[in-house]
């Protein structure tokens, strides 16, 4: 006896996502193919090129066309931060290294870097985490690299416009520098309705960017930055912009 299929609607096959596609670059083997072994060995990510320098992730880049870029900072030849800018235009870069001086972070981030994870400080979930924050456009640092950037604004704020931020650092614990974007946090930081432009700028200038350097991260105008400054404060109740870090990170 024949069954007939019940009268009703088709239901689609469940369709699985794409891994994303990603270029390593760095120009220690081991490393490069640990990382390649880790994320490829993933339903959600794999490696589709490595590179030793700039010049081959560039190359590689411009081939396979990623759909993020794992950036070393020091290597022989073309190094990171030289690529960068090239790099950028080709598809998000997160730099993953072992420097997590101030410098070659703030240079990094104003240079266009989604994000900047510093070896040693992140676990291979917090790692694949990373990759899609930065694929969707929100930065990510783990902890060397956020203490860096609010050491500079602790050092370059004026001591009588920014007083409580000499204490600011020393009260941030290390899970909430190593991932602005947690869930907790997001509860938390939901209470001061910001939008997700705003959100993405507060947890830029609470890891110490300037204005010229998110602006440049996020691919606006120094103005339009000023302007989100100005409605971000407003909504978080601050006058400067470690009182926002403060209340934004939950230690004010």
């Amino acid at each position: 006896m024949q069954h007939r299929n019940p009268p009703g609607p088709a239901f689609p096959a469940p369709t699985a996502t794409a891994p994303l596609r990603l270029v390593v670059a760095d120009d220690n083997p081991v490393i490069r193919a640990g990382l390649t072994v880790l994320l490829s060995d993933r339903e959600d990510t794999t490696v589709v090129a490595e590179a030793a320098d700039g010049r081959e992730a560039y190359e590689a880049a411009l081939r396979h066309r990623p759909d993020v870029i794992l950036l070393d900072v020091r290597m022989p030849g073309v190094d990171g931060i030289s690529a960068l800018p090239h790099l950028v235009r080709l598809a998000p870069v997160m730099m993953l290294t072992y420097s997590h001086e101030t410098e070659t972070v703030q240079e990094a981030l104003r240079l266009g870097a989604g994000g900047y994870l510093v070896h040693g400080e992140f676990t291979a979930e917090q790692l694949v985490r990373a990759v899609r924050d930065v694929r969707e456009g929100r930065p990510h640092v783990t902890p060397g690299a956020a203490k860096a950037l609010l050491t500079h604004l602790q050092a370059s704020a004026p001591a009588h416009a920014e007083p409580e931020l000499s204490t600011l650092l020393g009260q941030i614990p290390p899970q909430k520098l190593s991932h602005m974007q947690s869930d907790v946090g997001q509860s938390f930081r939901s209470r001061f309705q910001l939008s997700a432009r705003e959100a993405e700028i507060m947890d830029l200038i609470a890891s110490g960017m300037t204005n010229q350097q998110i602006a440049a991260t996020c691919f606006i105008s120094e103005k339009t930055v000023k302007n989100h400054i100005n409605r971000i404060f407003a909504k978080l109740h601050s006058t400067s912009r470690s009182q926002a870090a403060a209340k934004w990170l939950g230690v004010a």
